[in-house]
C-alpha cells in the first residue's frame, strides 16, 4: 500500500523533506546544559540566543526536567473539555506574576496565537473594526498577527481581517492622530524584539496608555519576547509602570515547551463565555506543569535581580570592537555594530558564541537565558575585542 511504501523509505536525503524557509547557522547542537550547547564533535558554544528567547532558564534545568517527567508520568494530555487543577494553578500563578488588574487568562500555544486572540477580544469588546500598530513591529505570521506586523502585512495574506493603520514608533503626535473613534486597539511591543531590541520607553508608553483611554481603544502589550523576567521585571509593563488592557506572552513562558497565554482585565472579558475562544492544546497539563516550574524558578531563584545586575554589567562593558552602542532592556539586548551584524554573528560563532541577527542590519540581538552570569559576558567582550576591523572603526571603552 502507498502509505507503507512512504513510511518505509530510508533513502531520502535528510535535507529534502523540510521546506528550506530558515536561514540557519552552521551549528548542529546535540545537547545543552545551562548556558552552553554542544555539537556532535564535542564543541562547546555559549548560547546567547536562548532559542530565540525561549530557553529562559537555560538548558536542562532540573526544575523543568522534573516537572516534565512527573506530569508526563501521571497525565500527559487532556483537552479543555475537562477541568484540570494544574490548569487552574498555572493561571493563578501567572496572574500573580503579571501586572495588577490582568486577572483573566486564556492559554494558547504560541505568540502568534496569543496575539490573534488578544486582537479578537479587543475587537469584540469595543465593537470597532480597526487596529493601530507600529512601524518595525513583529507580532507573528498568522492572519491577524501578520496584519499588524510591519513588512509582513504586505507579504502574508491577500487581505487583512480588519483595518490596520501603522504609525512611526516613538511619535506620540502621530499616534494621537491615528487613534480615533473606530480604533479597537493599539498593539505594541514595549521592547521591539525582531526590530533589534528597540525600547519604546516609559514616556511613549504612558502617552499610549493615556491616549487609548481617552479614545476608548484598548492597549495591547505584546510581551512574547520581553516577558517572563527578561527585562529584570516580570513583564516590561511593570518595568515601565504601564498596565495594558491585554498582555500576550509565549516563548519563555514554559521554559522550552510550546505554550502561550493572553492576560486581560475583567472589563475586557466581561462578555466572554463558552464557545467564544478555543484551543485544543492550549492549557494542556504538560504545558501547565512547565509554566508553573518556570515561574517557580524565576521567582524563587532570584533571577529578576540577577538579570538586572548582569544586564547592567553587559551594558557597561560591551561597547568594544564592532559594538558602538547597546540598546534594549534587561537581557533583550541589541548590540549596534559598525559593520554588518551578520559579520559579527558569524565571527562570534567561530569563537564559540551563538548570537542572532535582527531586522536592523546593524544590530546583533542577544536573548540569553536568565541564568547568565558576568563571566559569560566577559567571554563575549573578549571575543568582540578580537574581531578584526578597519582601523577607523576600532572602538574601545
Amino acid at each position: 500500500m502507498m502509505h507503507t511504501v512512504i513510511a518505509n523509505r530510508t533513502d531520502m536525503p535528510a535535507d529534502t523533506a523540510l521546506l528550506p524557509v530558515y536561514d540557519q547557522l552552521p551549528l548542529t547542537p546535540v545537547r545543552g546544559q545551562g548556558v552552553w550547547l554542544w555539537d556532535a564533535d564535542g564543541r562547546r558554544v555559549l548560547d546567547l540566543w536562548g532559542g530565540h528567547a525561549v530557553a529562559v532558564l537555560g538548558h536542562a534545568h532540573p526544575l523543568l526536567l522534573a516537572a516534565l517527567s512527573n506530569q508526563a508520568s501521571t497525565l500527559m494530555f487532556q483537552s479543555n473539555a475537562l477541568p484540570l487543577p494544574i490548569r487552574d494553578e498555572a493561571a493563578t500563578r501567572l496572574v500573580a506574576f503579571a501586572p495588577d488588574g490582568l486577572d483573566r487568562v486564556f492559554f494558547v500555544n504560541s505568540g502568534a496565537e496569543a496575539n490573534e486572540n488578544a486582537l479578537l477580544l479587543a475587537l469584540r469588546a469595543t465593537g470597532r473594526g480597526r487596529v493601530v500598530a507600529l512601524e518595525g513591529a513583529f507580532h507573528g505570521r498568522s492572519a491577524a498577527a501578520a496584519a499588524v506586523s510591519w513588512g509582513k502585512h504586505r507579504q502574508a495574506f491577500p487581505q487583512a481581517p480588519f483595518g490596520v493603520t501603522f504609525v512611526p514608533r516613538g511619535d506620540a503626535a502621530a499616534l494621537e492622530a491615528a487613534l480615533d473613534g473606530d480604533v479597537a486597539a493599539l498593539i505594541v511591543e514595549p521592547v521591539q524584539g525582531v526590530a533589534g531590541a528597540f525600547e519604546l520607553g516609559r514616556d511613549y508608553l504612558l502617552a499610549a496608555r493615556e491616549l487609548t483611554r481617552r479614545t476608548g481603544a484598548l492597549l495591547v502589550f505584546d510581551e512574547v519576547q520581553s516577558g517572563m523576567g527578561r527585562t529584570g521585571h516580570p513583564f516590561a509593563a511593570q518595568l515601565y509602570g504601564v498596565t495594558p488592557d491585554l498582555l500576550t506572552v509565549a516563548k519563555g513562558i514554559a521554559g522550552g515547551f510550546p505554550a502561550g497565554a493572553v492576560l486581560a482585565t475583567e472589563e475586557v472579558t466581561a462578555g466572554v463565555g463558552v464557545g467564544v475562544l478555543g484551543s485544543t492544546f492550549g492549557g494542556g497539563p504538560l504545558a501547565c506543569a512547565m509554566i508553573i516550574a518556570t515561574l517557580e524558578a524565576i521567582v524563587h531563584g532570584d533571577l529578576l535581580e540577577r538579570v538586572r545586575e548582569v544586564s547592567s554589567y553587559l551594558r557597561s562593558v560591551c561597547r568594544v570592537g564592532p559594538v558602538i552602542d547597546v540598546q534594549g532592556e534587561g537581557l533583550l539586548v541589541g548590540l549596534r555594530t559598525s559593520v554588518p551584524a551578520k559579520e559579527v554573528v558569524a565571527f562570534l560563532l567561530g569563537r564559540g558564541i551563538l548570537a542572532g541577527g535582527s531586522a536592523d542590519p546593524h544590530v546583533v540581538r542577544l536573548l540569553p537565558p536568565l541564568v547568565l552570569r558576568r563571566e559569560h559576558v566577559d567571554l563575549l567582550v573578549d571575543a568582540l575585542r578580537q574581531m578584526p576591523l578597519p582601523q577607523t572603526l576600532l572602538v574601545e571603552p
